[in-house]
């Protein structure tokens, strides 16, 4: 990365005998661009950010109107202290010279060279100026990253609706965002100080709210809260806020956090805890007209109520798993900006060791993001069964931290992964999806704590009632708990069949377990006993491109799909100006040439132009028209046209069957590359 002094040039004003030319000379041996000026008017213009310092004599400006030059001076950004260099007549230093003394209150940073000089003590002054003004480059640099990342933060705050505030109890002084604002229902330019806040409070909440302030600017302990405000209009709100304790260099205390408005969470709850008491009511007022009747109604009445509570229970994870989905869907959108950016980021950083290492780390980091909404994707079932050759070795590795998280302390998990083991036919995502269910069962039967197996075989099967003849990898995940009846053993697989009390399980965990594996060709086995354990075995069959280490070879030896075959002109589609900011950037990067539109409609418009297209990448999600119907549209417009057809989600919704090639958010350049390639373009 070039730094900015090493593109800034020295001005010079010696109009008067050769010291211009003898002073660029000099700075040209050092490495120092320089610009000679004619008069004051010129060498004041030039006069900008990117200039190194200034070289001028004394006899130029002495007597001069220097009312431009101070103006420039003057107009100077904050960071800037421009050098300026004096070449004065022997004993012309501003200790003896009313005019020196005059240019030193008009220049500011200046520093005065009595001539003659010696050409050595001349380049060290250059490099001296220089240098200070390097150090103000850099300031520069500072300040521009640090409005850079306030724009990010601003930007994420205003995306996830969260009103930013910084309370300084001392002064009782009170910061605030206009989210913040409008959350407790002012006008944007509104004046809303501390009193302002806590007169908005509901009478109930006042106290509880105005306690656990103080209570975390004593104890220095987070400030989380929940409570009711009132707007102007008179409208009940419920919001949520959360902060944190600083502390100043002189120990002086503050509180900064954000709030976000939770009233609709608090209706649904509400809604939900009127139904809940409704149902609890009348289950009471049937059991105790019943309570007269045989045993065996009574039994099918419990039986009754249990099933409506498992209904319940299923119906609530339905809810969380569409939650889920939707919080997945938008998080890739914005993994898909992060990665993108940091992706061209790291090609200007090359040079730079250390940026290239923090590049890096963010780049995995968003990676991390990135597989962790695939398995959010996977529980909220937003994902279609994507079967394909993985390394079971490498899937069980890859979840190692989640499942030590998942099992606690109390439980010791030891692995046998053998090496070298052929690949198997399997979902990836719902694979550590069936892997981490099993786990937390076997947590769940070792109360006091134990020891869990996960292990990996490779087994041949001739002949079994529940498996076609052939060769299968078996995950095997053993307990120490607590053990099933046999009973209980053959009710393991049934739907919303659990051992757990109401609230604590869902009863479907082993059955979609059971499900996938016979959808992949396999089996799911259970062995128990009870006080001896559980066996919990998953035959996935293996695929027909050899081990691991072999296909991985392969791999390699591969040619890269994403190599590029010429420019191309791509119209690119996306509403999101993050996302559609940072893919073209990709693009361009790669040497095609981008037409940008925000929506469908501005899409087609430039359709139905006579602008040659060679390709359309369009965003599925999308306002008012959707990537589906944007295609079917340009299809009927340029049947030819390729269509690459960007998602966060795998599946789309039902009813858009839509055989187009799919390119899976969030992506990177290489990602990019090979979607492109693989239209073979």
């Amino acid at each position: 990365m070039t730094r900015g002094f090493d593109l800034a040039r020295a001005l010079i004003l010696a109009p008067e005998g050769r010291d211009a030319q003898l002073a660029a000379a000099l700075l040209s041996e050092i490495g120092q661009e320089s610009t000679i000026c004619d008069d004051i008017p010129s060498f004041a213009a030039r006069l900008d950010e990117n200039t190194a310092f200034g070289l001028l004599t004394e006899e130029t400006v002495r007597h001069a109107d220097l009312s431009a030059l101070a103006a420039a001076i003057e107009a100077q950004p904050s960071w800037s202290a421009l050098p300026f260099i004096v070449l004065t007549r022997h004993g012309g230093g501003p200790e003896r010279n009313p005019e020196a003394a005059r240019l030193s209150e008009i220049l500011g940073n200046v520093t005065f060279l009595e001539r003659p000089f010696h050409a050595t003590t001349f380049v060290s002054v250059a490099r001296g100026a220089r240098r200070g003004r390097d150090r103000q480059f850099e300031a520069r640099a500072a300040v521009e990253r640090l409005h850079r990342s306030e724009e990010t933060l601003r930007t994420a705050l205003k995306a996830g609706r969260l009103g930013a505030w910084e309370f300084h109890p001392a002064t009782q002084e009170l910061m605030s965002s206009p989210t913040l604002r409008a959350i407790f229902g002012r006008s944007e330019m509104a004046p809303f100080g501390f009193g302002d806040f806590i007169d908005s409070l509901h009478p109930g909440d006042k106290a509880h709210v105005i306690e656990t302030i103080e209570g975390a600017t004593r104890e220095g302990t987070d400030y989380e809260v929940e409570f009711r405000v009132i707007w102007p209009d008179g409208s009940l709100r419920w919001v949520a806020a959360l902060a944190r304790i600083e502390r100043g260099p002189e120990g002086e205390v503050r509180l900064v956090g954000v709030t976000t408005d939770v009233t609709a969470r608090k209706q649904v709850e509400a809604i939900h805890r009127e139904q809940t008491e409704e149902l609890e009511r009348r289950v009471a007022q049937r059991t105790a007209e019943l309570e007269s009747a045989h045993a065996r109604v009574l039994e099918e009445i419990r039986q009754r109520e249990r099933t409506e509570g498992q209904l319940l229970q299923s119906q609530k994870m339905e809810a969380i798993g569409q939650l889920t989905g939707g919080v997945a869907h938008d998080f890739n959108n914005l993994l898909m900006a992060v990665m993108g950016n940091l992706d061209l980021l790291s090609r200007h950083v090359a040079e730079d060791a250390r940026a290239t290492r923090l590049i890096d780390g963010a780049i995995q980091g968003a990676q991390r993001g990135a597989a962790l909404t695939q398995r959010l994707l996977a529980f909220a079932r937003r994902q279609e069964l994507s079967v394909e050759p993985r390394d079971l070795a490498e899937l069980v590795r890859g979840s190692e931290e989640l499942l030590r998280r998942s099992v606690g302390d109390l439980v010791e998990l030891r692995f046998d992964l053998p090496q070298g083991l052929p690949r198997a036919q399997v979902d990836g995502n719902q694979f550590d999806l069936a892997l981490l269910n099993l786990a937390v069962n076997a947590r769940d039967a070792m109360t006091g704590g134990g020891s869990l197996d996960v292990a990996l075989a490779l087994c041949n099967i001739a002949e079994a009632p529940d498996l076609a003849p052939g060769s299968y990898l078996r995950l095997s995940v053993t307990d120490t708990g607590s053990g099933m009846d046999a009973a209980t053993l053959e009710q393991a697989t049934h739907p919303f069949f659990s051992t757990k009390e109401l609230g604590k399980g869902t009863g479907l965990g082993l059955s979609m377990i059971h499900g996938l594996a016979q959808q992949l060709g396999g089996a799911l086995r259970l062995s128990s006993a009870p006080g001896q354990g559980t066996r919990a075995e998953l035959w996935l069959p293996t695929a027909t491109v050899g081990t691991g280490a072999e296909t991985a070879r392969a791999d390699e030896a591969a040619p890269a799909s994403g190599e590029r075959r010429g420019a191309l002109r791509i119209l690119f589609v996306d509403d999101d100006a993050l996302i559609a900011m940072s893919t073209v950037d990709l693009l361009e990067d790669l040497g095609h040439q981008v037409i940008e539109a925000s929506s469908g409609p501005e899409a087609l418009k430039v359709i139905e132009s006579a602008v040659p297209i060679d390709l359309l990448i369009t965003d599925f999600s999308m306002p008012r028209m959707n990537g589906g119907e944007l295609a079917r549209a340009a299809r009927k417009l340029r049947p030819a046209l390729p269509i690459l057809l960007a998602t966060g989600y795998a599946e789309l919704p039902e009813g858009e069957a839509l055989e187009l090639p799919r390119l899976a958010k969030p992506y990177m350049q290489r990602q990019l590359a090979e979607g492109i390639a693989r239209l073979g373009l």
